[in-house]
C-alpha cells in the first residue's frame, strides 16, 4: 500500500507540474515551484514513516511462503531486470529509434530519460556511500537503522539506501509522463499509472529479493521521480541548450554502401 502512495505522489505530481509546449518561458522561469516542496515533503514523510516499519514489511515479504511462490520468484528477477539496466537500455533505444526515424517526439522521450536516469543515478550512488545502510540480506537480524557514515563507498552489502534500481525506474517513468503531458495531454491519464505502476513493481521485486528496506524504494522512488520533472522541464524550458542541440540535431541518412552515415550540427 506505501510504494502504491509513493507512484500515486508521483504520477499525480509529474502531470500536474509539467507546462504545455506553448508555455516554455514560464518554464524557464519556475524550474523549482510550490508543488515540488509539497511532493518533497511527501516523500520525506513517507521516507520517515516507513522506517518504523521496514523490519516488519521484510519479514513479511521474506515469509517462507512468499518466498516459495515460483511465480513471484521469477516475476521478480524480470522486474528487477526492467529497472536496471531495462531503464538504461529502453531510454537509449527510444532516442535511437527517434533519430533513425525520426521521430522528435520519441528522440525527446529517450534523450531526456537517459538524462534523468544518469542525474538521479548520480545522487543516488554518492547517497549510497554517505548513508553506508546495510542491506536486509547482510544477516537475519540486520537492523534496519544499520547507518554509518561513508561506509557504503566500501561495498554493496552497505549500499541500501535509497534502491538504485527504484531510482532509474522512477527517472524513466516521471520523464516519459512528463513528455506525455507536453505531446499527447489527453493519454496522461493512460501513460501515468503504466509507466509508474512498473516502476513500483521494480521497487517491490527488490524488496521481495531482500535487496533493500521499504524506506530506500521510497527514497529511490523520491529521487527519480524529481529528476525526470527536472529534466524534462529545464531542457523545455531552455530549448537552445547544449545537450539538445547536441544530441537533438544530429542527422542520420543512408550511406552510399548502404550503411548510415551520422552528421552533428554542433552548438556555438
Amino acid at each position: 500500500m506505501l510504494a502504491s502512495l509513493a507512484a500515486t505522489l508521483a504520477a499525480r505530481s509529474a502531470a500536474a507540474q509539467t507546462p504545455m509546449p506553448n508555455d516554455s518561458v514560464h518554464a524557464a522561469k519556475t524550474l523549482f515551484t510550490y508543488r515540488d516542496a509539497v511532493l518533497g515533503a511527501g516523500f520525506a514523510g513517507l521516507t520517515v514513516a516507513m522506517f518504523p516499519i521496514d523490519k516488519s514489511v521484510a519479514g513479511r515479504l521474506q515469509n517462507p511462503n512468499a518466498q516459495a511462490n515460483q511465480f513471484f520468484r521469477n516475476a521478480s528477477t524480470d522486474v528487477r531486470l526492467l529497472g536496471d539496466p531495462g531503464a538504461t537500455i529502453i531510454a537509449l533505444s527510444m532516442y535511437g529509434v527517434g533519430r533513425l526515424a525520426p521521430w522528435k517526439n520519441v528522440a525527446d522521450f529517450g534523450l531526456h530519460g537517459a538524462e534523468a536516469i544518469a542525474v538521479a543515478g548520480t545522487m543516488t550512488t554518492l547517497l549510497k556511500g554517505l548513508a553506508g545502510r546495510a542491506r536486509p540480506f547482510v544477516s537475519v537480524d540486520t537492523n534496519p537503522r544499520d547507518f554509518r557514515f561513508g561506509r557504503g563507498f566500501s561495498g554493496g552489502s552497505f549500499q541500501s539506501f535509497p534502491s538504485g534500481h527504484a531510482t532509474a525506474a522512477f527517472a524513466l517513468a516521471s520523464t516519459v509522463t512528463s513528455e506525455s503531458q507536453r505531446w499527447w495531454p489527453h493519454q496522461t491519464w493512460i501513460v501515468a499509472p503504466t509507466m509508474y505502476g512498473a516502476a513500483t513493481l521494480v521497487g517491490l521485486s527488490r524488496m521481495y529479493n531482500n535487496a533493500h528496506w521499504a524506506s530506500d524504494v521510497a527514497l529511490g522512488a523520491a529521487i527519480g521521480t524529481f529528476s525526470g520533472i527536472k529534466i524534462v522541464r529545464y531542457n523545455h524550458g531552455h530549448t537552445g541548450n547544449f545537450v539538445d542541440r547536441f544530441f537533438l540535431g544530429a542527422m542520420v541518412k543512408p550511406a552510399p554502401d548502404g550503411g548510415a552515415e551520422v552528421g552533428v550540427s554542433l552548438p556555438y
